[in-house]
């Protein structure tokens, strides 16, 4: 059913309180409103929403071709049918530090509860594939400021993300995560690190919250929640991982229509009717319509 909060900061203050909590906060990539419903009754608690999926979900790669107003609009749906504080992906900020702010400001108002911008020259580029550039720490750093200025709840979270290790080594991305934790990011997200030494590099060399990427097929050993948990991490992601499963499920159904041309040796392998309905409380719109009309 959908929710509508009476306080578009209500995600945020959230998220806030779960980041002074003593547990690690997963966060499973959600790419659609029926995801993030699916992901709520699994029991996650936050929900991440990723550039790299909102743009996978248009047939298009994570090579900056994708707007403010198409994340937006996919967060924006999101939000509306789930309870859970949103981290929403918004690459480098679409912009110089002008950009940053009306990006802020849209994210915000929608009811995001947080951010995270990144440190790539466009077009950027999936943070575990080889090619990468950074900008200069100055730019990024007149990013971070902008953002932090630019929220008007102080629960909003900004995340800062650096793509520096792949580009100049990890000594540098530590340096430059706490640069841009001193700059008023208040969590840092070092991407791409290469062995679970480095994790625990940068939760000893660097001063703020750790947020950790756990993408499938990248460059980061595949880490769990409570192994980061134990090493000090506070946030962790699963980007792409129920996308990913989704594609594979949907081209193996694809393909068995095209090959048969029926669906009855998969309907085991779909969601019943039933079930669609129930996860999207398709009951509870009726009752809300039936009631409705009772008023007219």
């Amino acid at each position: 059913m959908s929710i509508l909060r009476d306080n578009i900061n209500m995600g945020a203050k959230e998220l806030r309180k779960q980041l002074n909590s003593k547990k690690i906060i997963i966060a499973p990539g959600v790419s659609n409103g029926l995801f993030a419903i699916i992901a709520e009754r699994a029991g996650f608690k936050t929900l991440y929403m990723s550039g790299s999926g909102v743009a996978g979900t248009r047939g298009l790669p994570d090579l900056s071709v994708i707007s403010l107003d198409e994340v937006a609009y996919d967060a924006k749906n999101i939000i509306a049918v789930s309870k859970s504080p949103l981290i929403v992906d918004v690459d480098t900020g679409f912009g110089e530090p002008l950009n940053v702010i009306r990006t802020v400001r849209t994210m915000e108002g929608l009811g995001a509860a947080a951010i995270h911008i990144e440190d790539q020259v466009l077009p950027k580029k999936c943070g575990h594939l080889n090619g990468k550039a950074i900008v200069g720490a100055d730019a990024m750093l007149q990013k971070i400021s902008s953002a932090v200025k630019a929220r008007k709840c102080k629960d909003f979270v900004i995340i800062a993300r650096t793509d520096a290790r792949a580009v100049e080594g990890l000594d540098a991305a530590i340096e430059r995560s706490n640069l841009y934790a001193d700059a008023g990011a208040d969590v840092i997200f070092t991407e791409a690190l290469e062995s679970e030494s480095e994790f625990k590099e940068c939760v000893k060399k660097i001063h703020a919250p750790l947020l950790a990427n756990m993408t499938e097929f990248g460059k980061s050993p595949l880490l769990s929640a409570k192994d980061l948990e134990s090493i000090g991490y506070k946030i962790v992601i699963f980007p792409l991982t129920a996308f990913r499963g989704s594609a594979l499920a949907s081209k193996k159904i694809y393909e068995g229509l095209a090959r048969s041309g029926t669906q009855k040796d998969i309907i085991g392998s779909i969601m019943p009717r039933e079930n669609f309905y129930d996860t999207i409380g398709y009951d509870e719109y009726e009752k809300e319509d039936d009631e409705t009309s009772r008023l007219q």
